[in-house]
């Protein structure tokens, strides 16, 4: 594990050291000052459409809900 100094600002946040890797890496970010639990807006993706979900699904013949439920399972 490493631990990196940042700092968010507008919606962003900005590592005071650049850290490069060459593949996805999952992290965890922590908040060091105390806040206002309503001030935590969950974030939606910019780029969702519905029109591109049914295109990209056409020829999907399963149950889509399970998909999403047996995907939910495997990250608990």
């Amino acid at each position: 594990m490493l631990t990196v100094k940042g700092v968010y600002d507008h919606g962003r946040i900005k590592m005071i050291h650049d850290v490069k890797f060459d593949k996805t890496i999952n992290v965890l970010i922590t908040f060091l000052e105390d806040f206002e639990i309503q001030n935590v807006i969950p974030k939606r993706e910019k780029t969702f459409s519905f029109k591109k979900s049914k295109k990209l699904l056409k020829n999907y013949k399963g149950s889509l809900s399970q998909a999403v439920l047996d995907e939910r399972r495997s990250q608990l």
